[in-house]
């Protein structure tokens, strides 16, 4: 089976929440995808609701893209602890971080249920696993320990 290089990771060493860059990737067109992982809380330690987590992917989804360009996807890790950025291009930690406070302070401080796109059951394949009200407990948690652009040293953005 082939390594995964987020599963030799040593998740003791890691001080969460982090922006890490996993890895820059060049297609066989010279394209590059650069691969994030933005750990939110600490692993093995906490693990983000559901219902919180869904929300908080379903607002990323577009806050990220009005934020930065080049987002292909962000998806949660299954571990609840955080989630993949992928993009097109090569990006910083700190461009990424500093996206990714801005999402998550409105998330926590601004948003209203109907800034939550895809919870209809035409939209969403677990539409009624949602809760806002977790997402802005999680993200407030989250900024009140600071987003740091290294997964080892706080550097706080």
């Amino acid at each position: 089976m082939a390594k995964i290089e987020s599963f030799e990771l040593d998740h003791t060493k890691v001080l969460a929440p982090y922006v890490r860059l996993i890895t820059v990737e060049e297609g066989p067109n010279g394209d590059k995808i650069s691969n994030f992982d933005l750990r939110l809380v600490q692993p093995n330690v906490d693990a983000i609701p559901t219902a919180g987590l869904h929300t908080i992917e379903h607002m990323l989804a577009g806050l990220l893209r009005d934020r930065m360009q080049g987002v292909i996807d962000c998806s949660p890790f299954g571990c609840r602890t955080g989630f993949h950025l992928i993009m097109w291009g090569e990006h910083t930690t700190t461009e990424v971080a500093k996206a990714l406070k801005s999402s998550l302070d409105f998330i926590g401080n601004e948003a209203t249920w109907d800034d939550v796109p895809g919870t209809a059951i035409e939209s969403c394949g677990n539409y009624k696993d949602h809760s806002l009200f977790s997402a802005q407990e999680w993200a407030k948690k989250i900024l009140s320990e600071k987003i740091s652009t290294d997964p080892y040293v706080r550097k706080e953005i």
